[in-house]
């Protein structure tokens, strides 16, 4: 059983900035491979960034370059740095993870990032 809490989500104007964080908790974690999801309203939920125990990442296209994952292993914790905001970031980012050797994903409750023009 694992628990993600998402936070760091609010509003912001074009070109700024805002930095997520996803905690998770649970009885021996050994997270594996953590990542960030985007929902916006009427459309399906798709991959934004996601990084691997050692360190790899992955990025959607629209978001490379002005997004970066990062994670701390000691503290069960990845984040995400969102810079040059652009209103088609707007947005339910959430956070998911899964535990070493097992098929099974956790979700977080998901935390609202709007960027206004």
């Amino acid at each position: 059983q694992v628990q993600l809490v998402e936070s760091g989500g609010g509003l912001v104007q074009a070109g700024g900035s805002l930095r997520l964080s996803c905690v998770a908790s649970g009885s021996m974690l050994r997270l594996a491979t953590m990542g960030w999801y985007r929902q916006a309203p009427g459309k399906q939920r798709d991959l934004v960034a996601e990084i691997t125990t050692g360190g790899s990442t992955n990025y959607a296209v629209s978001v490379k370059g002005r997004f970066t994952i990062s994670r701390d292993n000691a503290e069960n914790t990845v984040y995400l740095q969102m810079n040059s905001l652009q209103p088609e970031d707007t947005a339910v980012y959430y956070c998911r993870a899964r535990q070493i050797y097992s098929v099974q994903y956790y979700w977080g409750q998901g935390t609202q990032v709007t960027v206004s023009s």
